[in-house]
């Protein structure tokens, strides 16, 4: 598994609007991060974040812990 590719997809929440990240949540387990791409920009910089940051940043945004951005 350590030659598998990023899984990419955006939120079922997102339109079409060209707001939105994309994440790799298939890399979770093997390689313990969730890469992290701006959707406009599939050929840009990945960002690799933690499972444990990542987890704690999805808990926060349930959590309304950011308020409206």
């Amino acid at each position: 598994m350590a030659n598998e590719s990023p899984r990419w997809f955006k939120s079922s929440y997102s339109g079409n609007g060209g707001q939105c990240v994309e994440v790799a949540t298939n890399l979770a387990a093997s390689r313990g991060i969730v890469p992290v791409r701006d959707s406009k920009s599939p050929a840009g910089p990945v960002l690799n974040v933690a499972v444990g940051s990542f987890a704690s940043f999805i808990a926060g945004v349930k959590g309304d812990e950011f308020g409206t951005v």
